[in-house]
Parts: C-alpha cells; structure tokens; sequence
C-alpha cells in the first residue's frame, strides 16, 4: 500500500512538473510572438508619425521660404474661361497653368486658338478685344490703336507683366557666322542685308523668315506702340508659326528667323546665334557650351536665363497677361490669373518653364 501511494505521489509530482513545463513554455512562446509581433509593427508605427511630419513639412516648402502658393490666392473665380495669345506661352499653358488647375479645381482654363489669323499676341488681344476670350497671353506691350479699340467699346485693357522672355536668332545649323549685333539684324529685315558675307558669313544670299507683322509674336525693332510689327523688306517671307518656321531654316541654307529664346533655343535642327549690341559684345541666347546637332536629341540645348537676367543680353520681351478692365467676369478671371502667376510659386513654376522671373 505504502509502495502504491509512493507511486501515485512521483506520478502526480511528474504530471505537475509537466504542466508547469508546458505553461511556462506557452508564456514564453506567446512573449516571443508578441515581442516580435512589436518589432515588426514598430517601424510602420514610427515611419507613419514620421511621414505624417514629412508631409507636413513638405506643404509648407511650397515655395520654400514659406512664401505665396496657388492656394493663398482667395477669391478664384469658379467655372471655366477661355484664353489665348502668345505662343511663346506655350511651355507656360503646359507646366504652369496644368499645375495651378491642379491645385484650384474650381478653375478650368480652356486654351482658344484663333479661327482665322496664326495664333500669336496680336490675335489673342483681337479675341480678347471681340470678346471670344476672358483674357490674353501678350510677349508685347499693348498698342495705343489697341487701347483705342477697347476705349471704343466701353471697356479699357490693362496689361501686367509676370514674367521676360528672350528673342533669339536661329540659322541653318551649316551655316558659319559669328553672330549678329541688334542693328545688323534690324538691317537683314529692312532689305539693307542681304548677303551672309556683309556680316563675316559665307558668300550666300540671306533668306528672313517673319511672321506677319499683324500676327508677330516679337518685335526686333524698337516700338512706339503705335505699330503691331515692324517695317520688313520684300524678299521677307512670311510663316505661319514658328514650327513653320523651322521646318523652313533646316532646308534653307541662308534662312534666318527670330522668335522666343524658349521655342527655338531647344530645337534640334536650327542653330541659334550670339547677338550683342556691338559686335565685341556677343551673348549666346543659350547655355555654353553650344550642343552640337549630333548630340541634341540626347541633350538639349537650355536658355541662358542669367544673361537675360542680369539686360546684358540685348533683345528680350516682356510678358503680359492682358485684363479686361470690365468689372466683370472678365476682369476678375484675368485679375486672378495675373495674381497666381505673381505668387512665389507661380514665379518658380515660370524660370522652370524657361522664362525669366520678374518679382
């Protein structure tokens, strides 16, 4: 009997140690699970506090200086308006414009080509004036005949500068000449030019490419605002647009062409030259070194911003948004498209398109 409930007593005291065993095993078992289960967590926990710093901080590096953005701009007008212009815009309406419908849903901004003339500033003011747009891109002044038009009707135009652009020659990529000076070129278009070797080129007569004056974006020559264009020569021959233009000079040996720094300075087949205001003083309208023909596809040739900068380029343009002064709908879309363009951000969004910055 005694022997009977010895072995009952070392059964029950090895059952115990048992499940001791197996309940500490457990314990461990579940500490380890969750303490990895922490581990893995703890990261994803941490990084989401962190990134919903970062994003905090990112909002508020919009400009970086803490500055004005899109969305400091009150009272943007709702609904959609039409606009139009300037095709030295064109990088502006793709980069600029996308990014401020972006962050001000309420507005949409339909771009308006011409239905008769070549888009250009002339034609978007005549819209504007014909009352076709709410408001116009200009890469000029207004005209006092302009002004007068719009006195005529009972309205007035105000035009508000945002942003410069440079003119730029461009060539025949084959052709071999220095550059041009301001009153050289003004000469080729006035007929006083006529053959590439009278400035230091080869013996080849010179073929300017113009678009019409009534239609021209640029101006080359100086303006009392009384003239949309400019006086040019009979052998000028007129384009429709710049790509027009372009597709042009890379057959014509002797072609020449002046347009927006921004829409020809990039192009592959066309080859822009130094201008200066005399002939010692020759700027490159691009960033040196030149890119040649062979390697633009891969690395395109940018405007030189900082000569434009700094006037010691010398031929550039000033751009407007033009406003209907109506005290209307007009006036308040133009007057908010103006003030988004002035904003720190728009500022940026402006030198990334190309252009030079005026605040």
């Amino acid at each position: 009997m005694d022997n009977t409930n010895q072995k009952k007593a070392l059964i029950n005291g090895e059952i115990a140690l048992f499940l001791r065993g197996l309940i500490i095993g457990k314990v461990l078992t579940l500490m380890v699970i969750g303490g990895l289960l922490w581990w893995l967590l703890k990261p994803n926990l941490l990084s989401r506090g962190s990134a919903d710093s970062y994003s905090s901080n990112q909002s508020l590096k919009i400009p970086s200086s803490g500055g004005s953005t899109f969305e400091t701009i009150t009272d943007v007008p709702t609904g959609s308006f039409n606009y139009g212009g300037s095709t030295a815009w064109a990088s502006i309406r793709q980069l600029v414009d996308s990014q401020i419908q972006s962050d001000r849903p309420e507005l949409q901004l339909r771009y308006v080509d011409p239905a008769k003339n070549s888009p250009g500033s002339s034609s978007g003011i005549q819209m504007l004036l014909d009352g076709q747009l709410d408001f116009a891109q200009s890469s000029r002044p207004l005209t006092d005949e302009e002004k007068a038009i719009a006195t005529q009707r009972g309205f007035t135009l105000e035009q508000r500068q945002v942003g410069i652009d440079g003119i730029a020659v461009v060539v025949n990529p084959s052709l071999k000449v220095p550059g041009l000076t301001v009153d050289q070129l003004q000469q080729i278009y006035s007929g006083q030019i006529t053959n590439w070797e009278q400035v230091g080129g080869p013996n080849l007569p010179i073929t300017p490419l113009s678009q019409r004056p009534e239609n021209a974006d640029t101006v080359i020559f100086s303006s009392n605002n009384n003239s949309k264009g400019q006086a040019s020569s009979s052998n000028v021959q007129y384009v429709y647009s710049t790509t027009d233009a372009v597709r042009q000079l890379s057959k014509t040996p002797g072609g020449v062409y002046y347009a927006s720094a921004r829409s020809v300075i990039p192009q592959c087949s066309v080859k822009a030259l130094p201008l200066g205001r005399t002939s010692g003083e020759l700027i490159p309208p691009y960033r040196e070194p030149l890119v040649s023909p062979e390697n633009c596809l891969r690395q395109r040739n940018q405007v030189n911003t900082e000569a434009i900068r700094n006037g010691s380029y010398p031929i550039t343009a000033e751009m407007f948004v033009i406003i209907k002064q109506n005290k209307g709908r007009e006036q308040q879309i133009g007057d908010t498209y103006a003030k988004l363009l002035l904003t720190e951000q728009g500022q940026q969004a402006i030198e990334q398109a190309g252009f030079v910055g005026v605040q």
